[in-house]
């Protein structure tokens, strides 16, 4: 998915809400780690947790504290990347 996502905003350029390959270059998929979830290319953080952090009211401050290994960027790719995800989940058509 990260692959189809990477190219389909190359074709594009970039999406309003993440910057293309720069941000989706941060986020990887492998099935040996975390079960193939999505994570933070290098870590075994997955998108999921650096959201549910700061959905639960996190703040990013308090991200790094707990995870020294992120970066800012890698928040804003976590964010770009559940962004573009929605906006393309947004324009397929209900059944």
């Amino acid at each position: 998915m990260v692959a189809k996502l990477t190219r389909a905003l190359a074709n594009q350029g970039h999406s309003s809400y993440c910057n293309g390959r720069d941000q989706l270059a941060r986020i990887s998929i492998d099935s040996q780690i975390r079960f193939g979830k999505l994570c933070v290319r290098g870590t075994r953080i997955t998108v999921g947790e650096v959201l549910g952090y700061l959905a639960a009211g996190g703040t990013e401050r308090e991200l790094f504290l707990d995870f020294p290994q992120l970066t800012h960027e890698d928040v804003l790719a976590c964010l770009g990347f559940a962004a573009e995800r929605e906006r393309r989940l947004q324009a397929i058509p209900a059944a």
